[in-house]
Formats: structure tokens, C-alpha cells, sequence
């Protein structure tokens, strides 16, 4: 129902006889919001919420217009919370029509059933478990199982963890289908360890210099991650923390469960300073510090006030750790060197570098998940653009013998 050649509006009904479960019910995000197929409520058991990142959790809220709880929504605790966060942002922020309200997402948080890892809950005669994905704090895979057959939704997944997450749980037995996203299926990012290497020698060599470091980083896992990075490796200067991404702070906090090394968390969250007004916003673009806020793209959140301050000087660093869509101010700072803010386009000075911390897997660790699988499964590639997902598809058929393919929105697979 969405996601088929594309990323975002992440959405897949599951259908076991009568019952009906829905994994994920996410927007696209463009210049105006696209919306998965329509589903009617009524016609819905149950819905899961792999992780709170929009494209996954965004249109969830719509299921609950009548004011209904009728439908369970399943997901984590932290999923939840998370989820509430971005998506209350979305409807403050959003100057475009949403079809729900405030009071739809309170109605959907009331529905909630919050799960541990591989806590069956029964749905009907179904049954649904959430395992861990690796991708964002509470964030799930899901198998869904019924008659003998069983289904396993990889959502977002990411199977080397970081410095923040777990990898990924693969332990889920035989499957008979697999519905496996496909971000970065034609794709090999930079390892890890060498990317927080390069971060940590910039941050370095800017203040060194007299500068300041900017990190514009998505609020939820991103920008928490730079934090531990710089934790894990000693960085000796001040890290500063800023935007949505202090709310983010405190609810992660609440979870340790979820977290891979919490007292590390503890330390490089706490130890960040928390900015909370403009005085010291002004301020604190003219110290040597590492300041790390949202929006990752620089499309909106106090990222744009940093940024604009630091374009002037080329003493100054913009480490780019964020994904830049095509078209945002972030792909254009990155390729053009220039930012357009208040329909003026300014000359940026500062040394701009862009680092990759995605939180998918890349296409190695990907087939690494092929590889574990056990059973025969018809594979469904999905979240990524056609050609990722196509080639994929051919390339899981010629090497594991598998039926795979890409399909298209609306598409019925029968297992």
C-alpha cells in the first residue's frame, strides 16, 4: 500500500484469512504530504508501528478519525513516544492539509500496545512479534504467523548497530515471506569506524583553527549518535545540543533498556550543554564547540540560524551526517555551496563535509541478512527507489533461487 519503488509512505497489510494486520502507515514527505492507499478502519485488526520515523509512522493517526480505539497499535514504548514527538511536530509545522487532528494522535496513543522484543501478542488467530531492528531507539522488525506460514517485515532495519543500537535480532527461525527494504541495495557506505574517525579529525581541526562546528542532524537517533561518537572518542571540547533533538534526549533517556551502552549515553547526553533560549543561541555560534541540531536537511529548527551564522567565516565546519534529500537546503549547501534562506542566496565560507552515518544497512550487510535466512520465502524489495529495488529483486533470485521481486503499489502476493 506504499513504499514500492520509493521511499516513504511505508505501509503493508497483511492478510491472514479474516484478520487483517497493517505494518506501518507512513507519509512521503514532499512540498505537500503523500499518503499510502486508503484503508478502510473498520476493515483493520490491528496495526503495527515498526519505528517513529514519518515515512513509517505519520499516518497512523488517520485510522482513528471516528474517535474509535478499537484498533490495537503496536509497537514499543519508546516507538511511541517518539512517534507522538514527530508526528505533533508534523501537524505544528505542516503550512498543508492533513486529514487528521491533535486529538487523533491521543486517540491512537490510547489504542497503544506497547510490546518488548519477541512478546507474541495474538491478533485473532494471528500472531504478531516485534525484534529488534537496529535502526532507532524501540525501533522493531516483525513477523506475523498464521496456519503454519509466517511472514517477516524487515520495517528499517540496520544488522551492525552503532554506537547507540544493538544489531539487529535475525534470530526468527523459518520464514515464507520476507518483505526486505532496499535503501541501499546498489550502494556501499563508507564503514562506520572510518566515518566517525573523519568526523571526530574535522571537528578537531576546525576549533583548532579558532572555528566553530556545526552538525545538522535529524532529531531522533542522529543526532544522539554524534553525541556518543564524540563521547566514545574523548573529544575534548564542548559539544552543544539544540532543537527537537533535547526532546528526543529525554525520552531516550527514560528507555535505557534500549539503548546498547546507556551509562555512555548518560555521559555524552549529559555532559552536552542543553541550549533552551535565544540569548545563549547567539551566543554560542562565537565558542569553540561542536553544536549539534535539527533538521538534518537544514529545512527547518534552529539549523537554519546556525547555519546562516556560520556561512560568514571559513574558520568554521559543517559536517553534513544527515541524509540530503534532492531539492533540500542541505543537498544545495553540499553541492553548490551556497544556501538560500529568506529567498536570499548567500555565498557559504564555511568548510562544508558530508560523512555517512545512515542508519540502513548497505548492500553487503543486506545480502549478510539473505544469507541467515531460513525456509524458502517468496521476497518482496521494497523502500527504495525502482532500479534498487528491481535489481535487487533479480539479484536475490540468481543467487539464493528465491521468487523475489519489486512490486508495485497495490500489488496482492498470496503465501
Amino acid at each position: 500500500m506504499g513504499a514500492a519503488k520509493e521511499v516513504g509512505r511505508s505501509a503493508f497489510l497483511a492478510s491472514c484469512n479474516n484478520t487483517n494486520i497493517l505494518m506501518d502507515y507512513g507519509v512521503l514527505l514532499k512540498r505537500e504530504p503523500v499518503f499510502p492507499m486508503h484503508v478502510k478502519p473498520k476493515e483493520v485488526d490491528a496495526v503495527v508501528i515498526t519505528h517513529a520515523h514519518l515515512d513509517h509512522s505519520g499516518f497512523v493517526p488517520s485510522l482513528y478519525l471516528s474517535g474509535t480505539t478499537d484498533i490495537p497499535a503496536l509497537g514499543t514504548l519508546p516507538t511511541f513516544e517518539l512517534s507522538e514527538l514527530l508526528i505533533e511536530d508534523m501537524i505544528k509545522l505542516s503550512g498543508f492539509y492533513l486529514p487528521f487532528e491533535y486529538i487523533d494522535v491521543m486517540t491512537m496513543l490510547k489504542s497503544s500496545k506497547k510490546l518488548q522484543y519477541r512478546e507474541p501478542y495474538m491478533v485473532n488467530d494471528a500472531k504478531v512479534t516485534l525484534y529488534e531492528s537496529g535502526h532507532v531507539v524501540g525501533g522493531s522488525t516483525v513477523t506475523v504467523e498464521h496456519e503454519g506460514k509466517k511472514l517477516f517485515y524487515t520495517g528499517d532495519i540496520n544488522t551492525r548497530g552503532s554506537k547507540l543500537l544493538r544489531p539487529a535480532d535475525l534470530d526468527l527461525g523459518p520464514i515464507d515471506m520476507m518483505i526486505i527494504e532496499s535503501t541501499y541495495s546498489q550502494n556501499e557506505q563508507t564503514p562506520r569506524e572510518q566515518s566517525e574517525r573523519e568526523l571526530i579529525e574535522f571537528c578537531y581541526e576546525v576549533i583548532e583553527r579558532g572555528g566553530t562546528m556545526f552538525i545538522p542532524s535529524f532529531s531522533v537517533e542522529r543526532a544522539q549518535e554524534i553525541a556518543c561518537v564524540l563521547e566514545h572518542y574523548n573529544f575534548k571540547h564542548k559539544v552543544v545540543m539544540d532543537g527537537m533533538a533535547l526532546k528526543a534526549n529525554e525520552i531516550m533517556g527514560r528507555h535505557p533498556a534500549f539503548l546498547r551502552d546507556p551509562e555512555m549515553f548518560k555521559r555524552a547526553i549529559g555532559g552536552a550543554e542543553w541550549i533552551t533560549g535565544w540569548g545563549r543561541r547567539r551566543k554560542v555560534v562565537n565558542e569553540p564547540c561542536v553544536i549539534i541540531s535539527p533538521a538534518g536537511m537544514l529545512v527547518g529548527g534552529s539549523a537554519i540560524f546556525y547555519t546562516q551564522e556560520m556561512m560568514g567565516s571559513e574558520k568554521n565546519g559543517i559536517a553534513l551526517v544527515s541524509y540530503q534529500g534532492e531539492g533540500t537546503p542541505g543537498r544545495m549547501l553540499l553541492d553548490k555551496r551556497v544556501a538560500n534562506f529568506d529567498g536570499k542566496m548567500k555565498k557559504c565560507y564555511a568548510d562544508v563535509k558530508r560523512f555517512e552515518f545512515s542508519g540502513h544497512n548497505s548492500r553487503s550487510e543486506l545480502f549478510e541478512i539473505l544469507d541467515r535466512v531460513q525456509g524458502n520465502p517468496k521476497v518482496l524489495t521494497v523502500h527504495g527507489d525502482g532500479p534498487s529495488c528491481e535489481k535487487f529483486a533479480q539479484e536475490i533470485k540468481e543467487k539464493y533461487g528465491y521468487d523475489a521481486h519489486a512490486p508495485v503499489q497495490g500489488e496482492v502476493v498470496e503465501v
